[in-house]
């Protein structure tokens, strides 16, 4: 009952800050555009959309074995990890008003899917065909990479390790705890996920700020936001941070190498019609 409860918090939450979103960065013709061109921008997407789709569909159905590996390598560099970083999680939940638990709970739960969702339809209903692809061919870089690190590596966070870390937001809000537990074992720290998506996003929002200048501003307080929460809230440790901000770079600027690589040259659209994503201009035969 507690999981679907917060399953359906989140979805509201995610909708309401989707509708928003679109509804301050978007425009009429953004609309009109989308519904004129709608099967086409869905067929143009629709590879990257299946790739990733079975992608998530093997990584769920093979978390337990790679559970199971996990253990049987017996890897831990939890201590390693706190030989580096020392108290530095124990320090800031204690320089950190408490007031703001809420918040970053609300980011860590509530924005970080949020900006997962709403970039992709943003996108989509901009007509950035380009950066809506290479965007999900980093979301699949990322889960890949950290896929492979949660099976390599055992890491327990700093709320697990140290007794001067507190779960804030799961001793507050305890009900948060079967969602994550339901999509993540506790050892899967190594990198921060959280941080390395929330930051692919706000690069991607960056990249895209002429396009779309107040969703950069939009991103930027919320990732900035979530990736803090992972440390405040003693989830994980400044390494998972650094570790996921790196991946993030890296899968950027390889997901844009990917992408170019499939597309290939394209001849672009006329000017100020979806011309960053070569879609075809409405005067153009087959759109």
């Amino acid at each position: 009952m507690a999981l679907s409860l917060v399953v359906a918090l989140t979805s509201l939450a995610v909708c309401i800050g989707l509708v928003s979103t679109c509804g301050l960065c978007l425009d009429r013709a953004d609309v009109r555009r989308t519904r004129a061109r709608l099967g086409p921008r869905l067929l143009d997407v629709a590879p990257y959309l299946g790739g990733a789709a079975l992608f998530f569909v093997a990584k769920r159905a093979t978390h337990g074995l790679s559970l199971r590996i996990s253990h049987a390598l017996d890897w831990d560099i939890t201590a390693e990890i706190y030989a580096v970083e020392g108290d530095l999680v124990a320090v800031l939940q204690d320089v950190v008003p408490e007031a703001t638990v809420g918040f970053f709970s609300a980011m860590y739960m509530f924005g970080f899917p949020y900006l997962l969702v709403t970039a992709p339809i943003l996108y989509f209903a901009a007509g950035l065909q380009r950066r809506l692809k290479e965007l999900l061919v980093a979301y699949l870089l990322n889960y890949l990479v950290g896929s492979i690190c949660y099976t390599l590596f055992i890491a327990y966070g700093p709320r697990n390790h140290l007794s001067t870390v507190d779960g804030l937001m799961y001793q507050i809000y305890p009900q948060t705890q079967d969602l994550t537990a339901a999509v993540s074992a506790n050892t899967d720290v190594f990198p921060s996920l959280h941080t390395s998506l929330a930051v692919v996003v706000l690069l991607f929002a960056w990249r895209s700020r002429a396009d779309q200048r107040l969703w950069f501003s939009i991103a930027s307080v919320v990732a900035a936001s979530v990736v803090f929460s992972t440390m405040y809230l003693g989830i994980h440790w400044a390494i998972d941070v650094v570790a996921g901000v790196l991946l993030a770079g890296w899968s950027v600027a390889a997901a844009e190498r990917l992408v170019n690589h499939v597309e290939g040259e394209r001849v672009p659209a006329p000017a100020g019609d979806d011309a960053e994503d070569g879609i075809a201009s409405e005067t153009d035969v087959g759109d």
